[in-house]
């Protein structure tokens, strides 16, 4: 495969693609339609519709993501843990009825032990680019489902899945929790108490409606619900797993995010002691599909 092709990060709610000529980045584009937002269309149908401008490159195309997962375009298999990131590229799942493009797509990774039923699409791709660009032997990639992965000299042997994000927002938008509060606005201070106690608890479940409590009894500001609630349980997320997986005070996170909520996420990891670097989840992402693009050449 050349130095020019496309790239795909196809998800559950956008599609994002890059065109890459001779190794140079020379467009992009996103769609909000992600898997699960297709609006009566097929994914070949989506497909040809974000790519119709870049048709003349003839390019081949990789992609990531949800895409190949039974609610995508074609159904990937998992490589199963403990798992080679650098044995990825020769797992490639091709798309057969998508002439004349040559289209692939990568594989997720599974874990399925006694204590821990798992899976991943999309990350392992950033993990990939990560471990190529930035080694480590724990990485943490906050998002709506958070991820926390350890990689021993490139191999996936165990990763933790943690709702937080969707927690966040099913409990702002469809439970009590969330009735009766004004517009939200940022403040740091709130969340680091929300935090705190989300560190001292050992089980957050009462602290739940003690939130709704606390902003009915005039405790807490209406307007500081969300920060409090996210301070809570990224603080309890961080804690649990220091404790689940023995972490010890002075190890190294590499956290693959965006600033924003990665920013979150390190001052969690800063009150348990762990130390950490952010590596932006966009620029993995890119270094994995190189990775993935060079080992096919």
């Amino acid at each position: 495969m050349s130095n020019s092709y496309i790239a795909i990060d196809w998800g559950s709610t956008n599609l994002r693609a890059w065109l890459y000529l001779h190794g140079e980045l020379a467009a992009s584009t996103r769609s909000e339609a992600g898997v699960t937002r297709l609006g009566g269309r097929s994914a070949e149908q989506v497909f040809r519709e974000v790519v119709a401008p870049w048709a003349q490159h003839n390019v081949p195309v990789i992609m990531a993501g949800m895409v190949g997962s039974n609610a995508g375009w074609v159904p990937v298999p998992y490589l199963s843990c403990p798992t080679s990131l650098t044995d990825i590229a020769g797992k490639l799942t091709r798309v057969n009825d998508a002439a004349p493009w040559d289209i692939r797509i990568i594989p997720g990774i599974s874990i399925v032990r006694d204590n821990n039923c798992n899976v991943m699409r999309g990350e392992e791709t950033q993990l990939l680019g990560a471990y190529r660009t930035h080694p480590a032997g724990l990485y943490l990639m906050p998002g709506t489902h958070c991820k926390w992965v350890r990689n021993r000299d490139g191999v996936i042997d165990d990763f933790r899945t943690v709702m937080t994000g969707e927690l966040h927002h099913l409990l702002m938008t469809q439970s009590l929790v969330g009735v009766g509060l004004t517009e939200q606005r940022p403040d740091g201070e709130v969340f680091r108490q929300g935090m705190a106690q989300g560190f001292a608890e050992s089980n957050i479940l009462r602290c739940l409606f003690e939130t709704r409590a606390a902003h009915v009894l005039g405790k807490l500001d209406r307007s500081t619900v969300s920060e409090w609630l996210s301070g809570l349980l990224i603080g309890n997320e961080v804690a649990q797993m220091q404790r689940d997986w023995r972490l010890q005070a002075g190890e190294t996170v590499a956290v693959i995010g965006n600033p924003s909520l990665a920013a979150r996420y390190q001052q969690a990891l800063d009150h348990a002691g762990l130390n950490h670097r952010l590596l932006d989840g966009d620029d993995c992402f890119q270094a994995g599909i190189r990775s993935i693009v060079n080992d096919l050449e």
